[in-house]
């Protein structure tokens, strides 16, 4: 009897120790998956608060509330699932569909440069008309709606990014693995959404204070939105580029056309054998080379859109004027 009871707690130590060791596996594959996907996360945090403005302050909290909880759902219900389905039965699909999520952020990116020095007509974020008109239940439903659109997309690109760092875990772990993930960037985006539409409101409040130190940083707060907003952007549209650069960097290798890869990877060599310094040196050259990359990517399919949707417009009068 004290055999049996010492070889089951010998399981149950042996369960313990798996279940440990798994949870490790879980959170260094949420690691991993999450931090690739920082340029896309970076960007929904800078472009979400756009899809309040002019809205009640009484009710930014609760229609950003309403976009998280349709992100989840996008992510959770509606993704994860298609994504996973892919990669157990139609592995091959991942490296594909991962290039094409990174020309999108390529193209995002390189729209967003190209918007900025005025080469093409800046496409202006969906927004309140007014405050009269937000606070209506339909203009409302319209806000969240576009909003958690824009959101789907964005998902998209971050679970597949996500899935393809943990593409050789089992089924059940990359479900678990993503399932963390994309509920850690919902709100970890969020939350930040929330603090950065409230900050104006916080800074007003404490500029109200009596104290002279309050009334300082309230009006500090106040100053820095903007700033913020516009230092997010920018962070963004660099992290766009870089992020997906790389994944066409890394794509066209993995589909066979080695030359891109090979000419970065020559050149990350020398300073990767540096000492001390050599692995982040390495990043550098291959972050600097996959922004390049990335940007150059984007501007050509930039072109070919923004071209073709010319010789659309062209053709249509022409139609026109003929008839």
């Amino acid at each position: 009897m004290a055999g049996g009871l010492i070889a089951l707690l010998d399981d149950v130590a042996a369960l313990v120790k798996l279940s440990a060791a798994s949870l490790d596996d879980v959170a260094a594959g949420a690691s991993r998956a999450g931090a690739k996907a920082a340029g896309v996360v970076i960007d929904d945090a800078a472009v979400t608060p756009k899809f309040v403005e002019g809205i009640s302050p009484k009710r930014e909290l609760l229609i950003i509330q309403r976009i998280a909880l349709g992100s989840l759902v996008n992510k959770l219900v509606i993704i994860l699932p298609i994504i996973l389905l892919l990669s157990q039965f139609l592995p091959w699909m991942l490296t594909p569909l991962l290039m094409v999520g990174g020309t999108y952020l390529c193209f995002e990116g390189a729209e967003k440069v190209f918007e900025k020095f005025g080469w093409i007509a800046h496409h202006e974020e969906p927004a309140a008309e007014s405050k009269e008109g937000a606070d209506s239940a339909a203009n409302e439903k319209k806000i969240v709606r576009s909003a958690i659109t824009t959101d789907f997309v964005l998902s998209c690109e971050i679970m597949v990014i996500a899935l393809n760092e943990v593409a050789g875990e089992s089924l059940t772990s990359r479900a678990i693995i993503l399932a963390v993930v994309g509920i850690a960037i919902t709100v970890g985006v969020y939350g930040v959404v929330g603090l950065i539409v409230k900050m104006d409101d916080i800074g007003l409040h404490m500029a109200k204070k009596d104290a002279p130190g309050p009334q300082k940083f309230g009006r500090f707060l106040v100053g820095a939105m903007p700033k913020l907003l516009a230092l997010l952007s920018v962070v963004g549209t660099f992290a766009m580029l870089w992020v997906g650069g790389h994944i066409i960097l890394v794509g066209t290798d993995e589909l066979g056309f080695h030359a891109l890869y090979g000419f970065v990877h020559h050149r990350e060599e020398p300073v990767a054998a540096i000492a001390a310094v050599g692995g982040f040196l390495g990043w550098l050259v291959n972050t600097f080379f996959s922004l390049i990359l990335g940007a150059v990517w984007g501007a050509i399919v930039v072109g070919i859109i923004f071209g073709a949707k010319a010789l659309f417009k062209r053709g249509g009068k022409e139609d026109a004027a003929s008839a």
